[in-house]
């Protein structure tokens, strides 16, 4: 397996379970960063940062282990407003791992490939989806983004129907 270092996480050409469960752990460490108050904060907020386009944070479920969010911008077009990448992420407090469950991106065709021996699409699937949170995740934190309970705003859920849903 060839392996490639980055600043802080090590990119594998060919991913395995435990490089992926290593990328889940390493979305949790960005997450808080990016989101401390993640427990208390409650409905849509909205991080503003001068020079970025506004970050929308939606608590969509919260238990005592589990915490489902989307986190997206928001973007005019010719028909409206589009929500992208609209990340569906599901927060597991107690593994200290998060797992990006879906996303919108713009290039929409992508190739099913089956099972073979050796081969698990799957994995390499979720490997890329959850790779883009990784580096997406420091791009809002670089950007200065950040949700605390005293600095959020409030706002109605992007998701009602004044938005328009790229599907």
């Amino acid at each position: 397996m060839s392996v490639i270092l980055t600043q802080q996480f090590a990119y594998r050409s060919t991913p395995d379970l435990p490089a992926l469960i290593n990328l889940h752990e390493s979305n949790y460490l960005r997450l808080m960063r990016l989101i401390p108050d993640l427990r208390r904060l409650r409905g849509t907020v909205v991080s503003r940062v001068s020079g970025a386009l506004d970050l929308y944070l939606s608590i969509d479920e919260c238990y005592k282990y589990t915490t489902n969010l989307m986190l997206t911008y928001c973007f005019q077009d010719t028909s409206g407003r589009v929500l992208e990448p609209r990340a569906r992420i599901c927060v597991y407090h107690d593994v200290r791992a998060v797992d990006l469950v879906s996303h919108c991106r713009r290039r929409r065709s992508r190739k099913l490939f089956p099972w073979r021996s050796g081969h698990m699409p799957e994995l390499q699937r979720r490997w890329e989806m959850n790779r883009f949170l990784y580096k997406w995740l420091r791009f809002c934190t670089h950007q200065g983004h950040l949700f605390l309970n005293c600095n959020v705003e409030s706002v109605p859920d992007p998701r009602l129907s004044d938005f328009h849903r790229v599907s």
